[in-house]
Formats: C-alpha cells, structure tokens, sequence
C-alpha cells in the first residue's frame, strides 16, 4: 500500500537533503539460501544526474557499470542490463530497504553507508611481487581465429630447456589468474610449480580483460584452438624445451586438454582439475540436485527440479540442429506451475523462463549439452593426471574419475594417474560442505597437498 505525500516546502528540503546523503557507497549482504555475498553501491552525481557502479568483492567483481540509477522521494532504483539486474529500495532511518532481482528471482538487500571499510576475506597463499623467478607478460596470436591472447609466462631465474604447463580456466570469462570469488587460483598454481622449477603459461580467455575476440559466441571447440596457439608461441621460446609442453585444464579447461592432447604429438602430458568424464546434459542435472540438495532444497522438490531439468534438456540434445531461444520458452510455458512450484517465492516465472532460455539458447551451452568427453579421451595417447575432490559438487567425483579411467584404458593408455582428495571442493579448497556459496568464505585458495602432488607428478615425467 502506497502512502499519498502532500509535498510541502519541509519535504521538498528533506528530499533534497536525501540527494546529498545518497553519494558515496553503500553495502549489504545478498542472502539467496546458503549463499552470502556481499554487495557495495557506489553511487555519484553530477549536475542533478547519477551514476554508479556495483561491486560483488567476495566474487572479486569490482566497478561493474550500473545501467541506470535514480533516487527520488526518498526511493532508490537501479538496473544492470546486461546481468539482469534490477533493485528498488526505500530510504528508512539510516538503511535503504529494498529486494534485488536477477532472472526472475527476488531477494531482499538492505543498503548501509559506508566509508569503504569493507575488508576483503584474507587469501593468505595469493603471492606478492617480487617474485623470486622470472615472470614477463607476453601475447600471442591465434591467427585462424584472427584474435591475440595475453597472458603471463613465469619461468625459474636460472636455467634453461624448460618443462612447461599452459594453464586453461574453467567455464565463463576467466583472466590469467582464472578470479573468481576473490581467489586467484592460477597465480597461485603458476607461482608454486614456477617455484618447483617448471616454466608456466596463463592467460586471459579469448575477449577478456587483454585478450582480443569475442568470448560470448565461441564454444569449448573454439577454445581448444586458442590451447594450440599457446603451445605454437611456447615452441618459438629457447628456454622452453618442445617435447615438454604440458596442458593442465580446470573444470572446462579439463575438457579442453584432451580435445587437443587427443590430436596433438606437441602435448606431452595433461591434468585434469576435476574435468569431466561424462556428457555435458548429464553432468548439469547431477550438479543442480547436488547444489540443491546442500543448499537445503526439500527432497521432493530436489527431484522435481532434476526431473524438469532432464526432460529439458533431453528436448535439445535430441537434435544437432541450433535449438532458438523462442522454441525453449514454448517448450516450458506449458510447464509454468510445474516450474512456480519448485522456484523460490516471488520468483516472476516469466521473467525466470525468459533468462533459462537464453541461456540454454547460447552456442557454448548448446556444444556444452551434447558433448561428450569420452571419444577423445580414448585417443589420448601421452601420461594424464585426473583429480578431483570428494566433495565437488560441480563435477562430482564418483561420476566422473571412473568414466575418465574407463574412457583412457579404453584407448589403450596405460600411462594414467587417477586420485581423489578428501575432504576438498570443485576449486580444491579444504571445505565443509563443498556448496559454491562456500568459495568466497574460505581463505584457502588451493590445497597445499595437491599443489605438492601437482609438481612432483610433473618432475618425474
């Protein structure tokens, strides 16, 4: 119910005294289940008109460009397009009380001024220059894609004839140092094995931070050429030695190792950090009820979704043709109270149908869905590592490890190491429950146990 507000002259003061107040930054915390992030409002203004930007640091997110922003009678609206991001809020007291919508979900978030206090969680395995070996920034070209990657490529201070890793970042654009919840896992792989004696290669995803080309229209395919690029530009480097150029993939990027180990003589071995096993459609249904279960979802309704998400899902990888966004949303508007009945409330269906299909429509997610790993893996020929956490609810172990080992021995290699962690998440962090909304919180980057097996395995190749 809307209050009616005679504007007097004293209100017409107080609101302008609001449009002071409300520059600066302004921070709450995002409750959505069992995941917490903290969000900060930097709002300005000049000249009447307001800008702003957000930050998600527990993400490592900062001055994402805000779409549009306003603050009037004492109400605060702002919206980030391209994220699907909307929020409304009322100044009450010192706070503004409002919900933060994205893809047709709404949660609330109440605002507080701040006076950048805000203390990122310690990332006490994050190394800090300057480094006790060489590291140099380099590009390279992948001139059938006609784009340049950046990266940064770390090697001991003495010696020569290297062996080298190229680092390859999980699913989304990822920089060099693969950022994600404020962690900086690849800098601090490249700087223990660099520390070990062994040259390292990271660098930003096709269209992301230096890196040229467009991330949002290639699939895993694609990215695979941008591997072979690297390897082409570590062959022209003296110190590297050729015959040992290894691959080591993250989540995605372990899908993408053996795609071009499977073709290539110039990989000498590749690891797979809790890569994938199984197709990728089967693989997103066992994430989603294994998130859902932790995250607290009732059982019935854990089955429920799972069961919606399939018979989805099986609608497009039924077909190698290009499934369009509209054909997804006639396919589920039929199922609109099956889909209300499993979604938080508040959650705006329509707007919820609109978002999934975009996304199920995109070229990445459509090669994603039908790919399965096993063909190529049984045509890796060169000595693999493949690991994964006991409680990686993303690309769960139990799963996925014997379908690698089964894919592998299928083709003959007998050169295969396959090991699971107790007790560590898809990121190979010591956790609780392995749940995403854990990443953020933890202050281990990456398991001191694994980085040591990572280096050893590697020197005695």
């Amino acid at each position: 119910m809307k209050r009616i507000i005679v504007l007097t002259l004293s209100l017409l003061l107080f609101v302008s005294a609001f449009s002071q107040d409300i520059k600066g930054s302004w921070k709450g915390l995002l409750i959505a289940g069992i995941t917490k992030l903290t969000i900060v409002l930097n709002v300005d203004e000049k000249e009447g008109v307001y800008s702003a930007t957000m930050d998600s640091p527990d993400q490592g997110a900062r001055g994402i460009p805000v779409s549009a922003v306003s603050f009037e009678n004492a109400k605060l609206a702002f919206s980030i397009s391209n994220a699907g991001i909307e929020y409304e809020g009322v100044w009450q007291n010192d706070s503004i009380v409002g919900t933060f919508k994205q893809r047709g979900m709404t949660f609330p978030l109440n605002l507080k001024k701040t006076d950048g206090d805000y203390v990122p969680p310690a990332r006490p395995q994050e190394p800090k220059p300057p480094y006790t070996y060489n590291s140099e920034d380099v590009t390279f070209e992948n001139k059938p894609a006609g784009i340049t990657l950046a990266g940064t490529l770390t090697m001991p201070s003495l010696g020569n004839n290297f062996t080298a890793v190229i680092l390859i970042t999980g699913s989304g654009p990822q920089d060099r140092n693969e950022e994600l919840m404020g962690h900086k896992p690849f800098l601090v792989i490249s700087d223990y094995l660099t520390r070990q004696g062994i040259a390292v290669l990271r660098y930003d995803d096709r269209g992301v931070a230096k890196s040229t080309g467009k991330f949002g229209t290639a699939t895993t395919a694609d990215f695979a050429t941008d591997v072979e690029s690297v390897i082409a530009y570590l062959k022209t480097r003296k110190e590297i030695n050729p015959k040992k150029i290894g691959l080591m993939g993250h989540s995605e990027g372990g899908i993408i190792a053996p795609m071009v180990a499977a073709h290539s003589k110039d990989v000498a071995f590749i690891v797979m950090l809790a890569g994938t096993g199984i197709r990728g459609d089967s693989l997103l249904v066992l994430q989603e009820e294994l998130v859902n279960r932790v995250s607290g979802m009732p059982e019935d309704k854990v089955m429920k979704t799972a069961q919606l998400s399939s018979k989805l899902l099986n609608m497009i990888t039924l077909t190698n043709e290009n499934v369009t966004q509209q054909e997804i949303i006639d396919f589920l508007s039929p199922m609109k109270a099956d889909i209300s009945a499993v979604m938080p409330e508040g959650t705006n269906i329509e707007n919820y149908i609109q978002q999934l299909a975009g996304s199920l429509s995109s070229p990445w997610m459509q090669y994603f869905l039908r790919y399965d790993p096993a063909p190529a893996l049984e045509q890796v020929k060169c000595p693999v590592l493949a690991i994964g956490g006991s409680k990686d609810l993303q690309v769960p172990v139990k799963e996925n490890l014997p379908a690698i080992s089964a894919a592998l021995k299928k083709g003959g290699n007998k050169k295969v190491t396959i090991k699971e962690y107790s007790g560590l998440n898809h990121l190979f962090q010591e956790c609780t429950t392995g749940s995403p909304a854990e990443y953020a919180t933890i202050e281990q980057t990456f398991s001191p146990e694994v980085l040591k097996d990572l280096a050893e395995w590697i020197q005695k190749l």
